[in-house]
């Protein structure tokens, strides 16, 4: 086999970054994202995957727009179970590694210490569900995987809560109003490019299976908000508020820290303290 990485869903927050790692340590690196490659489609990935006959193939690929997956159900189950099958089937085929992301959002929220790998999932939403049917089809389907479960994403691209809390903070500095942010669902905020390293460390261990991948600690939705304007500058009030302030279509859990039991039992976990991997974050946002 040979170095190449064929990263499926590169244009996204996730693979954009994946892509960067991975060319900087010397892989030889695909990129591919919707419409050149359908996940949802056998023949779509079997085409896309011939052209290279990769080595590593990492989904970062997802619908994850979680309260639309309530009532776009059979768009949901296509990407996030059928897509990842469909990888899943056709690495089999050519005997490559396949890396898939998953979600803390298998979990319901309802424990009060971290979720281990072990923990019995219970997801709450359709998007929860079936990115759920998608690991268990990935499982079944290619006998080398390894399936990643993130929460609480954040990075230089696409759309996230660093983003969204800046805005907001800024237009509640016009109006002179605060801004109210969620203080009672917990987990880690996690940032793209230190997912992206623990992968690069991993792929080439020999070890498969789940592995929970975020950064070290817990805190709140409000918690986090107030890091992101104390770091950015951004002089406003934030006021704690509750879920039940803020209902939307698709439950949230109240508690989805995750705990990487098998990265560190497998010597493997370099993730860094949540506000150290938000530093490297700033540091990186300054340069870019």
């Amino acid at each position: 086999m040979n170095n190449t990485v064929l990263i499926v869903g590169s244009g996204g927050q996730l693979g954009s970054d994946m892509v960067k790692v991975f060319r900087k340590e010397q892989y030889a690196v695909e990129e591919i994202d919707f419409p050149s490659i359908d996940i949802s489609d056998r023949e779509s990935v079997r085409k896309a995957i011939a052209k290279t006959r990769p080595s590593y193939i990492i989904n970062c690929a997802a619908f994850t727009a979680v309260d639309d997956c309530e009532t776009k159900q059979e768009t949901a189950y296509a990407i996030n179970a059928k897509g990842p099958e469909n990888l899943a089937l056709t690495a089999e085929e050519t005997g490559s590694l396949l890396v898939h992301i998953s979600t803390d959002y298998v979990f319901d929220g309802t424990k009060i210490t971290p979720y281990v790998e072990t923990d019995a999932p219970n997801p709450l939403t359709v998007y929860g569900k079936s990115k759920l049917e998608g690991e268990r089809l990935v499982a079944q389907s290619c006998s080398r995987h390894q399936i990643f479960r993130i929460a609480w994403l954040y990075g230089l691209h696409g759309n996230n809560f660093v983003k969204a809390i800046r805005n907001a903070a800024v237009k509640k500095i016009s109006s002179g109003e605060p801004l109210k942010v969620v203080n009672d669902q917990f987990g880690t905020p996690t940032y793209t490019v230190e997912v992206c390293r623990q992968i690069l460390k991993c792929i080439n261990s020999g070890n498969h299976g789940i592995f929970h991948c975020t950064s070290e600690g817990w805190c709140s939705w409000y918690d986090f908000a107030r890091e992101i304007l104390s770091k950015s500058g951004i002089d406003v009030k934030v006021v704690p508020c509750t879920t039940e302030d803020f209902p939307r279509p698709a439950p949230r859990p109240r508690y989805s820290v995750l705990e990487n039991a098998r990265l560190k039992g497998l010597g493997l976990n370099i993730f860094p303290e949540w506000k150290v991997a938000f530093e490297n974050y700033l540091d990186e946002e300054k340069n870019s």
